[in-house]
């Protein structure tokens, strides 16, 4: 059984969803995998990482918008330290994941036909954003 880590850096542009799985995928290739499980960190508490539809754009846009209506910026929060899209980014992040695990056979990652990965940006200004891989497996 072997290991690997690294990361991917993504720079984002404000609040939407980031396909990140040519990254991922990417990043596996070159580890020259077989069979084992790839999981992917988020190292953010305003950002996290979703696998979702893939085909089309508008299930990101309406997911988008249903995370601003969940977590509303212009709900009273006692944390606004970084301004008003902070503590709704926290929250949003807490309501889905800092990390995924994805199993992985004969090299690839074993997504749905309309899976991908993203990286969901919570906040409105850019940020740069780091996911840590790791690869176990064969």
């Amino acid at each position: 059984m072997r290991q690997a880590h690294g990361r991917i850096v993504i720079e984002t542009r404000g609040q939407r969803l980031y396909d990140i799985t040519d990254e991922a995928r990417g990043w596996l290739a070159a580890q020259r995998p077989a069979d084992g499980l790839l999981t992917l960190f988020c190292r953010h508490t305003s950002a996290s990482l979703v696998i979702q539809e893939n085909a089309d754009p508008s299930v990101l846009r309406d997911l988008n918008a249903a995370f601003a209506r969940l977590a509303p910026e212009a709900a009273r929060y006692e944390h606004d330290t970084e301004g008003p899209d902070d503590m709704p980014a926290h929250v949003r992040a807490a309501l889905t994941q800092t990390s995924l695990s994805i199993p992985v056979a004969a090299g690839s990652m074993l997504l749905g036909t309309w899976q991908g990965v993203y990286l969901f940006e919570h906040r409105r200004a850019p940020h740069r954003r780091e996911i840590a891989l790791h690869y176990i497996g064969g």
